[in-house]
């Protein structure tokens, strides 16, 4: 704080808005293979994804359809723990199926 000689009073420094930017964030994709049983990947999609079973289902239909599908979009922890998540339980099952993240 800086002090004004001619009157004695104290200058107080505005503060500066600082702009402070929402997180990026991430979207968790499932990518389609010719392996994988579909009900698993339902299952998969319900159990990482918190999706009831017919939303579950339109997910997998459209990875089964179009290649990928999109499952959520998250913070980038918390997308990247999904997608390590959704992987090990995959890997473990015996299945290919794939999970990536991109930034949204």
């Amino acid at each position: 704080m800086a002090t004004n000689q001619e009157n004695g009073s104290v200058l107080i420094p505005k503060k500066q808005k600082e702009a402070v930017k929402p997180p990026s964030m991430y979207q968790v994709l499932l990518l389609n293979d010719d392996y994988t049983p579909m009900e698993f990947v339902v299952a998969i999609i319900q159990e990482y994804f918190n999706k009831d079973r017919e939303t579950a289902t339109q997910i997998m239909l459209k990875v089964h359809r179009d290649g990928k599908g999109l499952c959520g979009i998250y913070p980038k922890d918390i997308a990247s723990t999904k997608v390590e998540l959704v992987l090990t339980h995959a890997r473990k099952a015996g299945h290919p199926l794939q999970c990536v993240m991109e930034e949204a």
